[in-house]
């Protein structure tokens, strides 16, 4: 049978000899935080708070969502927000399309495409089920529309400028991230996306010692 990669990374996450290693943006990142030109944008999503301790030898599932937001200020991120906002918006924009589809008689049961690995299965081996997606984007891409939308006209930033960078717990989202059916206006919502792995080798190259930092908190924009 036909075999096709879901971009999940699990491979990476368990070759005993890490010979299989994600595609790194650890240098399109540092390069964005280096140009004084750009306003760069960090938001991370649930799990990585969580487990990212595990990389300084804590117990996995430490929640340090508060001293993540100071390092992001300490690698000299501009802002400071969070998928959880753009959780908020696809929830809204899910329950929308789930009225509208039981009003209608639309394509129940509504299945998520929140994952793009779980979307990827059911394009390439169940193309017949691709109906019952929803159209409504994941938390990470509906966050960065917004970001170089409405919030970039609040602030009356040039979109050009602004650039996303997305702390995730899946590779998969480094291909979503790359996707060319999500552009608007001919630009990705997403422009660069870290694992956790390399979000702890991020902080470690700048010798920020997580456990050790001070609790920090959001930028306004980002409150969920």
């Amino acid at each position: 049978p036909k075999i096709d990669c879901i971009y999940c990374g699990q491979c990476t996450v368990h070759c005993p000899v890490s010979a299989i290693r994600e595609q790194s943006h650890l240098v399109g990142v540092e390069a964005a935080l280096r140009a004084p030109d750009k306003i760069v944008i960090a938001q991370m999503a649930p799990s990585v708070r969580a487990s990212i301790g595990e990389e300084f030898g804590l117990e996995p599932g430490l929640n340090l969502e508060k001293k993540m937001f100071t390092a992001f200020v300490k690698l000299g991120f501009d802002k400071v927000f969070d998928v959880n906002m753009g959780a908020d918006i696809t929830t809204f924009v899910e329950a929308q399309e789930l009225i509208e589809r039981i009003k209608n008689n639309g394509v129940l049961p509504m299945f998520t495409s929140c994952c793009p690995g779980w979307v990827k299965v059911l394009e390439f081996y169940y193309p017949e089920m691709i109906p019952h997606l929803t159209t409504a984007r994941s938390p990470q891409i509906h966050a960065g529309v917004a970001y170089k939308t409405w919030w970039a006209e609040k602030e009356k930033i040039d979109p050009k400028k602004i650039v996303v960078v997305s702390f995730m717990p899946c590779t998969s989202k480094k291909y979503e991230a790359g996707h060319e059916k999500l552009k608007i206006d001919g630009w990705l919502p997403v422009d660069y996306v870290l694992t956790t792995r390399e979000t702890a080798i991020l902080l470690k190259k700048h010798n920020l010692d997580l456990p050790e930092l001070e609790d920090g908190q959001l930028d306004d924009a980002g409150i969920y």
